[in-house]
């Protein structure tokens, strides 16, 4: 299980970087997201997620590190939060310059 996750990880942040070093806009926001997950999913594994074990204490034996659960959650509204206004001014230079490449190359004024 470890290895399937620490290859989704590995997965997760090589296409990111992949679609980072892309020319347009839209490829560098999908790698942004990627990279994202990826750090979520690291950080939530981080924590040792355990099956049989519930996040609350007193409930059981041993118990889940709740806290990689909370960052996570902070992460994804900061990431959605980061890549919905990234694209806001994605959109706005694409209706400015009439091109979507991130170096203005190709069409860019």
């Amino acid at each position: 299980m470890e290895a399937l996750l620490a290859s989704a990880i590995g997965v997760l942040f090589a296409v990111g970087v992949y679609l980072v070093l892309r020319a347009r806009t839209f490829p560098v926001a999908l790698g942004l997201t990627f990279l994202s997950y990826g750090v979520n999913l690291m950080i939530f594994v981080s924590g040792g997620a355990r099956l049989d074990a519930p996040p609350i204490v007193g409930s059981g034996p041993s118990m889940t590190d709740p806290l990689p659960q909370a960052l996570v959650l902070t992460a994804i509204v900061i990431g959605f939060g980061m890549i919905a206004f990234m694209l806001a001014l994605a959109v706005r230079a694409y209706a400015d310059r009439g091109s979507d490449h991130v170096d203005g190359g190709e069409g860019g004024s």
